[in-house]
């Protein structure tokens, strides 16, 4: 065998060795991408019923507080502009 079909054997079998490689890399990475989507779907299912079972209620509360929350900033900008003029009065 001269060494120009021995360096043409080289590549091929080089160029086939990488394709298996990249091959085999893609399948575990392929499983492993469906072993996370499997996890984050039971993680996304029990998330739901969490929030259906326990968190329903509390949408009345949050709202309430919000809505004081929104009252208290709303005066605010009064009280800070009364409280800039109690502030000028004051002797140095």
């Amino acid at each position: 065998m001269s060494s120009t079909h021995l360096l043409v054997l080289v590549r091929v079998v080089l160029a086939a060795v990488v394709i298996a490689v990249v091959a085999v890399a893609l399948i575990l990475i392929r499983r492993a991408l469906e072993s996370t989507s499997q996890t984050l779907a039971t993680l996304a299912g029990a998330l739901e019923g969490l929030q259906q079972t326990h968190l329903h209620g509390l949408e009345e509360s949050v709202n309430a507080i919000n809505k004081q929350f929104d009252e208290i900033l709303s005066v605010l900008p009064g009280v800070a502009s009364k409280a800039a003029v109690v502030a000028a009065r004051r002797p140095s």
